[in-house]
């Protein structure tokens, strides 16, 4: 079955060059020319999510942060699929709030498509790659992870992660008491393919302990080993 995606583009020039490039790749690309289709067919999908959605960051009529905030907004597994984010914007600051709002990854303008594509493919084996063979669930004090259903609880409560984010808590709980560089982290969540600037690592950090922490401030679970990266509590409440 070709692989599904949503790509919420105003360019049509370029969605149609996007389409045909990974079409030869087994991809399906249905293209919506504003943000009002685009959340439409989200919002109305069911059971027939795309794998991935496509968004650019300025379109017509609405601001592709503000979309990227309401995906994540839906109720459901279409709150789960994941967003790389295409910005024409020079400005870091644009591309670091799209991650914290919830974007997976992101790719300025102009691009290869060559490296869409590798961008894509990343994203998505992070979906598959690794999975238990069998239903399992980390457990460190009040925080769940539950591997197969992809959620995390803290205290019975459901936390808010992407799909990358989901992956690099799990990365780093498999490694609970193991002082990480920012590279060994992102080589366990990304295998060979190291597709993502460097620093987004602790943008994404920043998200997760939003998500567990009580004190993202003073965190407990995930800390951060100075000139070094980050260590996953092995005792925690």
């Amino acid at each position: 079955m070709a692989t599904q995606l949503l790509m919420i583009e105003d360019d049509t020039r370029l969605a149609q060059m996007v389409g045909e490039y990974l079409g030869q790749s087994g991809m399906q690309v249905t293209h919506h020319t504003d943000a009002a289709g685009g959340l439409a067919q989200l919002q109305g999908a069911g059971g027939s999510l795309p794998d991935l959605v496509i968004l650019d960051l300025m379109l017509p009529d609405m601001d592709g942060l503000e979309v990227c905030r309401r995906i994540r907004a839906l109720p459901g597994p279409a709150a789960q699929v994941p967003v790389l984010m295409l910005t024409a914007k020079g400005d870091p600051m644009d591309r670091i709030i799209g991650l914290e709002i919830g974007a997976d990854d992101y790719l300025p303008k102009p691009f290869e498509p060559r490296e869409l594509l590798a961008r894509i493919r990343a994203i998505l084996r992070r979906r598959t790659d690794g999975a238990p063979p069998a239903a399992q669930t980390l457990r460190f004090g009040s925080l769940e992870i539950d591997r197969d259903a992809r959620t995390v609880t803290v205290g019975g409560q459901p936390c808010e992660l992407t799909s990358y984010q989901f992956d690099l808590l799990v990365a780093m709980a498999e490694r609970a008491g193991r002082v990480l560089t920012r590279d060994q982290i992102m080589e366990a969540v990304r295998g060979r393919e190291l597709e993502a600037f460097d620093r987004s690592i602790d943008v994404h950090m920043g998200r997760i302990r939003a998500a567990i922490e009580q004190d993202a401030k003073n965190p407990r679970r995930i800390l951060t080993v100075r000139g070094v990266g980050y260590v996953f509590a092995k005792q925690q409440d």
